[in-house]
């Protein structure tokens, strides 16, 4: 299984809605990619104080890395990611991924 973690910098003054429509877009593609199994988001808290210029996350979760894979190919996945960017500090230096394989 793998965990995909996406940690945004974003502005305070980020477009909430624009952020809330690409989420729900990204959930959405749950239905066409198999074994895309679950997705979380929200904003970070930060209690350890170690993560500051993370403001929000989110975590989608695949069954192996053939499903990661395709979500890392569609076209609306792609598309989605730059809308992201333009939200982020800095575009896509405002992003950090960390692929977590859970299954070794």
């Amino acid at each position: 299984m793998i965990n995909h973690i996406v940690l945004l910098d974003m502005p305070s003054a980020h477009d909430r809605a624009e952020l809330s429509a690409v989420m729900n877009g990204i959930d959405a593609l749950r239905a066409s990619i198999s074994g895309f199994t679950h997705f979380e988001h929200g904003p970070n808290r930060d209690f350890e104080r170690m993560s500051q210029d993370c403001r929000y996350a989110f975590m989608c979760r695949f069954d192996d890395v053939v499903a990661a894979q395709a979500y890392l190919e569609n076209p609306d996945h792609i598309a989605l990611g730059k809308r992201l960017v333009a939200l982020c500090n800095g575009g896509p230096s405002g992003i950090r991924v960390i692929d977590m394989d859970v299954s070794v």
